[in-house]
């Protein structure tokens, strides 16, 4: 007896890859993150298949002009521990916003990226600016609109 398989499970080299441009200043920091994260896995295509990396590239623009609901510029903290005795340092969004607002965002979608091995090759097709250009313009990248709510 031969049996057929009806699912349809996509394979590396299938993979097309497109570049995305999206802009961080025209919703919140959860709600771009969400559709960076989304595009980063690939979760929007009807292809999608769990096991193999079928994300976008993905390059945000104006991480400077980052949009935060509330108080967490001053609430919102980020570790880091250098593996000493007292060796942890806490810094703030509105710190870390001055220092390298890129890092806000990264922080944002590496949280929201699932924890495996794909994750790390995934985070790597995000690129990050602070203002509104880019150096990725060669690449033809297709600009998303996030809707505000």
């Amino acid at each position: 007896m031969k049996t057929t398989t009806k699912t349809f499970i996509l394979k590396p080299a299938d993979v097309t890859r497109k570049w995305v441009v999206i802009d961080a200043s025209q919703a919140p920091l959860g709600r771009v993150a969400t559709v960076i994260a989304a595009r980063l896995i690939g979760k929007y295509q009807p292809q999608y298949t769990p096991h193999v990396d079928s994300g976008d590239n993905v390059v945000v623009i104006n991480a400077s002009k980052l949009v935060v609901t509330g108080k967490k510029l001053d609430q919102k903290t980020y570790y880091r521990y250098s593996g000493y005795p007292s060796g942890l340092t806490e810094t703030t969004l509105g710190e870390q916003m001055v220092k390298d607002p890129s890092k806000a965002v990264i922080a944002a979608v590496k949280g929201m990226l699932p924890r495996n091995k794909l994750s790390a090759d995934r985070l790597a097709r995000l690129r990050v600016f602070a203002n509104d250009s880019h150096a990725h313009t060669a690449q033809q990248p297709v600009v998303i609109e996030i809707g505000k709510k």
